[in-house]
């Protein structure tokens, strides 16, 4: 992991500086406001100094370079460089952010997680340590102690059905940084950044100015892919009074097309069903003068080829440059079957991550296994049912904490 500080007179002015640097993967961990000292202040204007870190694991050689992970958690807010810097360029075209805590919260909250493990470390050695054996070599103990908090995290984990080998690249990434002075709150706030690094940067809907977007809902039946479009839609329309319209190829559930007719009357926004790529074709002419087209398609079988190339067709029947895909999938569905499910849409195209029905489990892992087995970014998840107010984007923040054992 790569630390480094970056100052300019004005924020941007330094975030510039490391991006320029580490490139825009970066995530910022802090920024303050250097104030000039002593008369100075009368006629100097303040300084931004940033810090900034970038997961690029470097060979042993040069672990000296690193620097204090703790120092870097202090303040952590979890900014994205390029969410920063391209603010305003491009419409965040959908569901408000979930509040990000404060610093303070933020801290108090992992300083609470690390007290736990503290407390069940001291309470682990009590029970096993052999009575006449009070005294050990420092050394050894600071490793039992750095062992013992690693395999509380990795059963923390493991209850949060985060996959085995996932913890275990954590945890081996993690090693060759801590000394054996290491504290708990040290070891734990490496692995949460390490996760919020690996859970990366969030892209919802964006609006390219002049062309229409065409953005597909794919994924298997039962996960919520209409409510999920009556959500974002009402978001688009209401919040950012953009100029949208419905389309669905849904065809094979009645219902399906009335649920989406009565949202679209409810928004007074248009609404038209397709039963072909050829359909959407020209649907696509008819439809290219609005901000976003939205389209809703059937719940397919991953197993069947057939259905597969259905729905290919439909998307390559939009020119790629206009066109978004969301693969929405839902947190409850067991993770050897995401597995299949994923490759089987891989196959097709590339896609964002929508996870639905976080209000139904207490186990985020999934998200976290999904991520790094497909690569594909995070965007949105949903907890309810109403509409439109249960999604929100993604926060790498808070799925670190939950994955820890710092739920809300």
């Amino acid at each position: 992991m790569i630390i480094k500080k970056f100052q300019g007179n004005t924020e941007k002015e330094a975030m510039l500086l490391a991006r320029d640097e580490l490139g825009k993967e970066a995530i910022v961990t802090n920024v303050k406001v250097i104030k000039p000292k002593g008369l100075a202040r009368l006629f100097k204007k303040p300084t931004y100094e940033i810090t900034a870190a970038l997961d690029e694991t470097p060979p042993k050689t040069e672990l000296s370079r690193r620097e204090s992970i703790k120092a870097m958690f202090k303040d952590n807010k979890d900014i994205l460089l390029d969410d920063r810097l391209d603010a305003g360029k491009t419409s965040d075209a959908a569901a408000s952010e979930s509040p990000t805590e404060t610093a303070k919260q933020l801290e108090q909250r992992i300083s609470n997680i690390a007290t736990l493990l503290e407390q069940q470390i001291a309470s682990s050695k009590k029970d096993n340590a052999p009575v006449e054996k009070e005294k050990s070599e420092p050394a050894e103990e600071k490793d039992d102690r750095n062992n013992a908090c690693l395999n509380l995290i990795r059963e923390q984990l493991l209850a949060n059905e985060v996959d085995e080998k996932y913890i275990s690249q954590l945890i081996t990434e993690i090693e060759p940084t801590l000394n054996k002075d290491s504290s708990v709150e040290n070891i734990l706030s490496g692995i949460y950044q390490k996760i919020v690094l690996k859970l990366g940067k969030t892209e919802v809907m964006g609006v390219t100015s002049g062309k229409a977007r065409f953005v597909f809902f794919i994924g298997p039946t039962g996960v919520g892919k209409t409510t999920t479009i009556a959500k974002l839609a009402s978001k688009l329309k209401l919040d950012k009074k953009l100029n949208v319209a419905l389309l669905t190829a849904d065809t094979y559930r009645i219902a399906a097309v009335d649920q989406l007719k009565t949202y679209a009357e409810i928004l007074d926004v248009p609404l038209k069903v397709v039963y072909s790529d050829t359909e959407l074709k020209d649907a696509y002419e008819e439809m290219k003068n609005y901000d976003i087209v939205m389209i809703d398609t059937a719940g397919r079988s991953h197993r069947d080829k057939q259905q597969r190339e259905d729905i290919e067709k439909l998307i390559n029947s939009i020119p790629e440059e206009q066109r978004d895909i969301f693969l929405v999938l839902s947190i409850t569905t067991k993770y050897k079957d995401l597995i299949r499910i994923t490759e089987a849409y891989s196959e097709i195209t590339k896609y964002r991550l929508i996870f639905t029905k976080l209000d139904e489990t207490d186990t985020l892992g999934n998200i976290f296994n999904v991520k790094l087995l497909t690569g594909a970014p995070l965007s949105y998840a949903t907890f309810g049912q109403k509409v439109p107010n249960d999604i929100s984007r993604l926060d790498a923040q808070m799925i670190s904490k939950q994955l820890l054992g710092g739920g809300e």
